[in-house]
């Protein structure tokens, strides 16, 4: 119904459906590792946060950990006080390099999503081993 706050999903489900045609890219299967706390997510909430997951992972493909038959993508969260935050660790991908240039339409979308829907914020970490991206977002958003 209008109005209601219902879960279309868990979070941890919603993320290892997204990824999981990822999983198996690669030299082995099991590359893709998905581990967070029992939560729900609304509907409005998993149809913006499957925009920004799919971002992530079209880049890992192209450019990350997983363009490479042995790269590894962790995702995991941790509720911080009223807020989410989901990690985003690659590793065994090529060198990292943080961009130079202004960044790309899919990136200015997953950044309009995070501040603009969820009023949260994406943290990138260009880490030579492999990019670390910490997405915090408020619980309050994400149930909705």
């Amino acid at each position: 119904m209008p109005g209601q706050n219902t879960n279309a999903a868990l979070l941890g489900d919603l993320i290892s459906v997204l990824l999981r045609p990822y999983d198996d890219l690669g030299a082995f299967k099991g590359r893709v590792r998905v581990a967070v706390p029992r939560m729900g997510v609304g509907e409005t909430a998993a149809t913006n946060l499957a925009l920004v997951l799919h971002e992530l992972a079209t880049n890992s493909v192209k450019h990350g950990a997983l363009s490479t038959p042995t790269g590894l993508l962790d995702v995991g969260c941790l509720v911080e006080g009223e807020d989410a935050v989901i990690a985003w660790t690659e590793r065994g991908g090529p060198a990292v390099v943080a961009p130079t240039a202004d960044k790309g339409f899919g990136n200015k979308l997953l950044n309009r999503v995070v501040e603009g829907h969820f009023h949260g914020k994406a943290a990138y970490d260009w880490h030579p081993d492999g990019l670390v991206v910490r997405l915090t977002l408020p619980m309050k958003r994400l149930t909705e």
